[in-house]
């Protein structure tokens, strides 16, 4: 009689461990669903959604080109920077835009073929940024003007305006289009800065006393990728302007005309 009590004893405390297994196991395939949900939310936040945003900005960048009228025929600006380039007088300044309206396409020939993006007034992330627009930052100058063309745009997510940055070389064009003309800057340098150091908008970077005497512009991201832990900074020196009537940059007239 004394075996099989002790038997049943044994069975009685090998149950809970089996329920304890049990619920393990669960926890286990729960925290792997949720696992590869996280990874699916991932890829469509950075890789789908991204392509999804910029295909409407291009829709949004011809839109706002259609309502400028028509070009005309493609200026003849060099691909490669030159000592004296040609341009038709002084640039023309537009008025600053309302906040957060549209007022211009940035185009960046290094980040692709049809790469483009409208420009508008302001940083705020839910009415410019996160749309996939590039904001201009409140208080710099405007395209053309004397003193630093300050924008800024996600790196990742949200169309990845400026997912590129990294891989800018010296000379570079970098496109400016509104509703007066074109206006082209060349790439200079980058440079890697804490969040914190917002002195690299001033009107002449890090240097806030002394006047401006170059038309400049400056383009801010995050770095790393897929990180906020610093930011990278390209900076590029006015090279020319030409107005609608002289036609968009060659190097931009076939990918505008498909």
């Amino acid at each position: 009689m004394t075996a099989p009590s002790s038997m049943e004893a044994s069975r009685r405390r090998r149950r809970p461990a089996r329920r304890r297994l049990s619920f393990f196991g669960v926890l286990g395939e729960l925290l792997m669903t949720a696992g590869v949900l996280v990874l699916l939310f991932l890829a469509w936040q950075l890789w789908w959604n991204d392509a999804v945003i910029a295909g409407r900005q291009e829709d949004q960048a011809a839109k706002l080109r259609q309502s400028w009228g028509e070009d005309g025929p493609p200026a003849e600006v060099p691909s490669e920077p030159s000592a004296e380039p040609a341009a038709p007088g002084d640039p023309v300044i537009a008025p600053v835009a309302a906040m957060d309206t549209t007022f211009g396409n940035l185009y960046i020939p290094r980040y692709g073929e049809g790469w483009v993006r409208t420009i508008a007034e302001g940083v705020d992330a839910e009415n410019v940024l996160d749309v996939g627009s590039i904001g201009h930052y409140p208080g710099t100058q405007m395209p053309g003007e004397v003193g630093n063309f300050a924008i800024a745009a996600h790196r990742s997510a949200a169309g990845g305006g400026m997912h590129l940055i990294d891989e800018l070389q010296l000379g570079d064009a970098i496109y400016i289009e509104t509703a007066d003309g074109w206006y082209t800057y060349r790439f200079r340098n980058l440079e890697y800065v804490q969040p914190s150091e917002v002195q690299v908008i001033d009107p002449v970077p890090w240097t806030n006393d002394v006047a401006p005497t170059d038309r400049l512009i400056t383009m801010t991201s995050c770095n790393p990728l897929l990180s906020t832990a610093e930011r990278i900074i390209a900076y590029g020196v006015f090279e020319s302007w030409q107005p609608r009537s002289a036609g968009a940059p060659v190097e931009l007239a076939a990918s505008l005309a498909s």
